[in-house]
């Protein structure tokens, strides 16, 4: 057979570049340094600025490279692995998380997430939001949803907002027995508030998490958890035995 169209296609330059600057990355710079500027690095590779920048586009795209207001362009750390198995079972809050609640208020759940937790479309329910930051970079927002019924003995507790609450809610649920979880993950794009707080445009691709805990035969708490897709891999099983990389050259398999 004869080789078709596409195949016949060049590689374009900026993408080989790119190839070039990504081997240069892991043998010349540490996570954190700031990249020379964009005159010296063209100089460096032999290449025009506009062949550079696109490269370096790509590499920002793939989560090698940050671009950080005021600082520059800079190496980024690997990426933070999003474990979505359900072998492990746990509730927010507990002694393994590295989430940070930073607010609670009541509030009426999107309808798709009243419709998983069984309350109703005018129901409030607990609205916890919480950031996960890496190498000081926040990675990813969440808001936990959990109806008043999953933690029917708060109103006893002096825990009025905020943070105050969000601690109250976990600790609440921490009462409860776990039946198990499961987990939706999807791509999208960040919303306006998600965007702000990961430091991120509206619209920039992310990874969406959904993950329901089940406690006496009933959803109990809903999570929907944001993470930046340039920051972050999906990892299957406790032993991450299958991972793809940030660099889409490493992939095991049990």
């Amino acid at each position: 057979m004869g080789t078709t169209q596409l195949e016949s296609v060049p590689e374009p330059k900026y993408w080989h570049l790119k190839t070039v600057i990504g081997e240069a990355l892991d043998s010349d710079f540490a996570v954190g340094e700031i990249l020379p500027n964009e005159r010296d690095l063209a100089a460096r590779f032999g290449v025009a600025r506009a062949t550079l920048r696109q490269a370096l586009e790509q590499l920002e795209l793939e989560g090698r490279l940050q671009r950080r207001r005021g600082v520059g362009t800079t190496v980024a750390p690997p990426r933070m692995g999003v474990d979505v198995s359900t072998t492990q079972h746990a509730w927010p809050g507990s002694a393994q998380d590295a989430w940070q609640s930073f607010d609670c208020a009541k509030a009426v759940p999107p309808a798709a997430v009243a419709r998983v937790l069984g309350t109703g479309a005018d129901d409030q329910t607990y609205a916890l939001r919480r950031l996960r930051v890496t190498h000081g970079q926040p990675v990813a927002a969440e808001l936990l949803y959990v109806p008043a019924s999953s933690v029917p003995e708060l109103t006893a507790i002096d825990a009025p907002s905020g943070a105050a609450l969000a601690r109250a809610v976990l600790r609440e649920l921490q009462r409860l027995d776990l039946d198990g979880q499961d987990r939706a993950v999807e791509l999208g794009s960040a919303r306006a508030d998600d965007a702000k707080e990961l430091d991120r445009l509206p619209g920039a691709p992310v990874l969406l998490v959904t993950t329901r805990y089940f406690s006496r035969g009933r959803t109990a708490a809903v999570t929907v958890a944001t993470y930046r897709a340039d920051t972050c891999r999906l990892t299957f099983g406790a032993s991450g035995d299958v991972e793809i990389s940030h660099h889409g050259t490493e992939r095991r398999a049990s």
